[in-house]
């Protein structure tokens, strides 16, 4: 079984050490009880679904989508008919290319909450090496 040290579930997860911690206290996450401390690959994998439904849960939107991702803008650059919308979805930065039309009508700043849905017919899947 994978095992990850608290930083790295934090970063997996878009969360801080801390919340890993609390989540290991209130036990959200069952964890080792060696230095350093490890959770198991498993366990942080069922935690970050339930995160990610209860992110659903919490949405007014229904879609058929199955991949969302809730962040915050941090770029809109409109040039003439299109723009580029970048949204930091925990530690992952999402990058959309939409009409202005569309931007303007979602009415997209800088610091607005946002949700990124795709739909792809090929992803692809990469692990570290052994």
């Amino acid at each position: 079984m994978q095992m990850y040290r608290v930083a790295r579930a934090a970063e997996m997860l878009g969360v801080s050490d801390d919340t890993i911690r609390r989540w290991i206290d209130q036990g959200l996450l069952p964890a080792t009880s060696a230095v350093p401390t490890e959770i198991p690959g498993d366990a942080l994998a069922a935690r970050a679904v339930a995160l990610a439904a209860e992110t659903a849960d919490s949405d007014d939107a229904l879609s058929s989508a199955r991949n969302r991702f809730v962040g915050i803008v941090t770029r809109v650059q409109i040039d003439g008919l299109m723009a580029q919308v970048d949204i930091q979805c925990g530690p992952h930065r999402v990058v959309s290319l939409l009409s202005a039309e569309a931007a303007h009508a979602l009415q997209l700043e800088v610091g607005s909450l946002a949700t990124a849905s795709v739909k792809a017919t090929q992803v692809v899947v990469e692990v570290p090496r052994g």
